[in-house]
């Protein structure tokens, strides 16, 4: 029998697996039988909680950051290897302060180790904060066609350790008519895949400096979800990106699990995205791997 536990952030949900000396061994499929929904356990993707220096990823994770004792292994629910989650990455580090395996005083930061690089994690007002880390435009505007609507339409590439393509929508009625039980498909299709994100601005788009969106997303190996944080800082981005240099630089996102913060700053190796939002467990056990 293994342990685990059950953790969200806005409906995103997780099995946490504590794995701290990399002992498990879990295959593609055991993966997507402890996510399904009807036999499993039921989630959107697996966090293994295992030590940096006890799997080959994780090397590379202490080379950047020494204090980077522990490694998000994230597999997405259909088992394949994802390379971030920033909602993953608050439960993970919620699981870590809640189980006594790390400690995070506020002010501090906590190291997490990922396939995307090291990402530093505080507190915050709505939970925790994020360091998505340096972003970038990637893959021009491929054409993205989705049951729901007549027409193509052109998406945003962006880069933040993982692959997402943001389309903006004319309505909040073509945002809820859309049918994302079927993948969008993009043309030309990102080798690796896409997550691919629907967005809506408010109305006004900005309100007390902050700009305001609504979206939903389908994500690659998964299916639509309530919430993706790195899908909620992309969509920011793309959206501030089309609203050209007056826009601002802290937003404000609704996905059908809640709502996500997202703030852009610079640093030493570049403009920066900041994602905020909560994080919980919800209940635990045991289950048998076999």
């Amino acid at each position: 029998m293994v342990a685990f536990a059950k953790g969200h952030g806005t409906g995103n949900d997780f099995v946490i697996i504590a794995d701290p000396d990399g002992e498990l061994d879990l295959s593609p499929e055991q993966v997507a039988a402890l996510c399904d929904r009807h036999f499993g356990i039921g989630a959107d993707g697996l966090l293994r909680v295992v030590r940096s220096r006890a799997l080959p990823e994780g090397a590379a994770a202490l080379a950047e950051e020494p204090a980077a004792e522990w490694f998000m292994d994230y597999r997405n629910a259909d088992g394949s290897i994802a390379e971030m989650c920033g909602n993953g990455v608050r439960v993970f580090a919620h699981y870590l302060l809640g189980s006594g395996l790390a400690e995070l005083e506020h002010g501090a930061t906590l190291p997490i180790g990922t396939r995307a690089g090291v990402r530093d994690v505080m507190r915050s007002e709505t939970g925790y904060q994020v360091d998505l880390g340096r972003w970038r435009l990637a893959g021009g505007e491929p054409l993205a066609r989705a049951h729901g609507l007549g027409v193509p339409r052109p998406g945003q590439g962006i880069d933040v350790g993982n692959p997402h393509v943001v389309v903006a929508l004319a309505s909040e009625e073509e945002l809820d008519g859309l049918d994302l039980t079927r993948s969008p498909e993009l043309a030309p299709a990102p080798e690796a895949g896409a997550n691919v994100e629907f967005v809506v601005p408010a109305d006004p788009l900005v309100q007390d400096g902050v700009g305001r969106v609504r979206m939903r997303v389908f994500e690659r190996g998964v299916g639509e979800t309530l919430s993706c944080g790195t899908g909620v800082a992309a969509t920011a981005l793309a959206v501030r990106y089309w609203a050209g240099s007056a826009a601002p630089d802290a937003w404000r996102v609704e996905v059908p699990g809640g709502v996500l913060g997202v703030r852009m700053f610079p640093a030493e190796d570049g403009e920066h995205v900041a994602l905020s939002g909560p994080a919980q467990i919800v209940f635990q056990g045991e289950i048998d791997l076999a």
